[in-house]
């Protein structure tokens, strides 16, 4: 190589919009133009992946809208959810909604998971997917458990706190958990600030990573097929 030919080489660098078009083409491909036929055709528990996904949509545009009138302070939050129910227009229908579509979520995901194992789709080279979905399974009830203390009721506060004392019950490291998830050694208002964390911001934002991840990587192993062994036909 010519001297002047390397010295202008070490000026070159990587154009970091390279690497987004390529994850770009990636992504754009997980809603390929051309698909089988055989994935076109209806099946009972075809669509329950989809159907979680809806829920999760729901969850996180009534949730939004929520947090416009939620105060994550005690006793506030008591009264925001009172007049949520009785002052604000379509209040009730918007708190019922995002509570039963909470309930309808949980469901589908156990669904999903159950249609999975029984199908065999969690066999290679799915079985990364199978793990992703597992933590999404946890992510769903972890999310459903942050919920049920922010009405700052009776019912929710004794909740919180019967399940919180059942952590404490984990062997070694049951007393930290509770301590950590509490932010202290009661249920008081710096366990609903930190629950209100976890429920808007912590745990939406990693279900949304993924479930986004879990898609792509559907993609790659072969799409929606109804186990591993079609790919092969």
């Amino acid at each position: 190589m010519q001297p002047g030919l390397e010295s202008e080489s070490h000026g070159v660098v990587q154009n970091p919009l390279h690497a987004l078009s390529r994850w770009r083409e990636e992504f754009k491909e997980i809603f390929s133009a051309r698909v089988y036929e055989k994935q076109l055709g209806f099946r009972v528990t075809w669509y329950l992946g989809a159907l979680t996904l809806g829920t999760f949509a729901i969850q996180v545009t009534t949730g939004i809208l929520l947090m416009l009138y939620y105060h994550p302070s005690v006793p506030q939050s008591y009264a925001d959810i009172k007049d949520l129910q009785f002052v604000v227009s379509s209040g009730v229908f918007l708190r019922n909604l995002h509570r039963w579509s909470a309930h309808a979520m949980v469901l589908l995901v156990f669904a999903h998971m159950a249609k999975v194992f029984f199908r065999g789709a969690y066999r290679p080279p799915r079985e990364l997917n199978w793990v992703i979905g597992v933590c999404l399974l946890l992510l769903t009830l972890l999310l459903s458990y942050t919920g049920y203390l922010l009405p700052w009721d009776q019912l929710s506060y004794w909740g919180i706190t019967v399940g919180s004392n059942i952590i404490s019950s984990i062997p070694l490291v049951g007393d930290r958990l509770r301590f950590v998830l509490l932010g202290g050694h009661t249920v008081n208002a710096n366990a609903l600030l930190r629950f209100y964390v976890l429920h808007t911001v912590i745990l939406p934002l990693i279900v949304i990573l993924l479930v986004s991840f879990h898609l792509w990587r559907l993609h790659m192993d072969g799409g929606m097929y109804s186990s591993p062994s079609e790919k092969e036909k």
